[in-house]
Parts: structure tokens; sequence; C-alpha cells
């Protein structure tokens, strides 16, 4: 069945790129295999691939040369989907996908850092899978201010996309703080790591166009598949 929320294929692939060659698995100056071959080791077609590396090129992290092949041009500053996703797997790179467990309007619990002018908050549970392995436990806490309601079926896979289109919100700016914590009770078996199972936890918090606190996050990393990673330009 087909996953409106997700991104076009010809995204998925441009940003599995992005995070290949930002990840050090694709090398500045390398030649990318012949696109039918590339095509047939994506399981995609030509035309999409084409599509994706238009992107790329439209974003000066590929040099097409005419009768040679298309060639790798690595830089930091290109604008990506998951810019903002740190996590990655632990051989590098992988493309993002999200499973959303719930959605809920609540009060805002204890022991979160302050955002926000509301007392409630939009929670947001979530999977998410790098190359479709499950590798991230997500609990978003949005301020409530920036909706009354949000339906999960209008949640996308970005939810930072999702937050610029229907909300008006642009997230500027994140600051993430790393420590250790017990995977909460509400996993899913996917996950892979127990609940009570202390695991790297990255908490996040999000700041808006307006230079508020829009979003805190939780974000569980099973360290078996993934690592977290900030690389200086």
């Amino acid at each position: 069945m087909t996953n409106r929320h997700a991104l076009p294929l010809y995204v998925q692939i441009s940003e599995m790129l992005i995070r290949d060659i930002h990840a050090g698995r694709l090398v500045d100056g390398e030649r990318l295999p012949p696109e039918r071959e590339m095509a047939e080791q994506l399981s995609t077609s030509v035309g999409t691939l084409r599509k994706a590396l238009k992107d790329l090129t439209e974003k000066g992290m590929l040099e097409r040369v005419q009768g040679s092949g298309n060639y790798v041009r690595a830089r930091r500053d290109a604008p990506a989907v998951y810019a903002f996703f740190r996590v990655e797997l632990v051989e590098g790179g992988g493309l993002p996908t999200a499973e959303l467990l719930s959605v809920d309007r609540l009060q805002k619990p204890d022991g979160l850092p302050s955002f926000g002018t509301s007392s409630v908050g939009h929670r947001i549970r979530r999977l998410r899978r790098l190359n479709g392995i499950p590798a991230v436990l997500e609990e978003i806490w949005l301020d409530g201010s920036h909706a009354d309601s949000i339906a999960a079926e209008d949640l996308r896979e970005s939810l930072y996309l999702f937050y610029r289109e229907a909300l008006n919100l642009w997230i500027t700016r994140a600051e993430d703080a790393l420590g250790m914590a017990p995977v909460p009770e509400w996993a899913p078996t996917e996950f892979g790591v127990q609940p009570g199972t202390n695991t790297l936890q990255a908490q996040r918090i999000s700041w808006g166009q307006d230079g508020a606190r829009a979003e805190v996050s939780l974000n569980w990393i099973n360290t078996d598949v993934a690592r977290y990673v900030s690389r200086l330009a």
C-alpha cells in the first residue's frame, strides 16, 4: 500500500544520497554508477533516478558531465529535508522514515524544559527507521499554541516539513543534549531495546522563526544499529 504521507520517491533517493555524502560513504569527486545500473540497485526507474540526480545537481551536490557520468560534489550547506536529523546507521547514512505510534493533545508533563506559551502540547510518538531498520524512538512535544488539533492522518514523515506547510512554523535552529535514559514502557517490540534498558537519549529544544521555543523532543537511540552524529564544517 502506498504511504501518502511519505516523501516522493525521487526526494527519498535524493535525501538518501545527501546523507551518504555527508557520512563520507560517497566522497567528493566520486563517479556514481551508470544510471541504469544505479536505478537497478535502488529498485527504481531510470526516470525517477534522474529526477533525484537533477535535484542533487540543483543543490550543488552533483556535477553531471555529458558523456562521462555523474560526479559527487560534497558540500555541507546544501538544503535537505532531514538536515536536522542527526542519527544515522553505524556504518553511516540511512534514509529516515517514520511510523506514527500516537498523537494526543495533553497537559505538558513536569520535567520538560520550558517552551511555548500554552500549558498544553501536542505529544507525537513515533518509531524512526533508517533504511527500514528500527533505530530511534521519538516523543515530540509541540506547543499547543501552534494548532488547536493535529490529526494523525495529516502528519508527514518529516515533521518540520509538516510544521512549515500546515502550521506556518519554520524550525530555524535546534539544540541537542545527550545523556543516558531508560527506554519508556510504551516502546514497541520492533524498537529492539527492552523498556527500562538504559540507552543513549538526545533531548532536543527547537526554535521557530519568531525566536521562541516551539518544540521539545526526547529521542531514544538503539546504539546497536545507529549513532548520533554532529559534523562541523
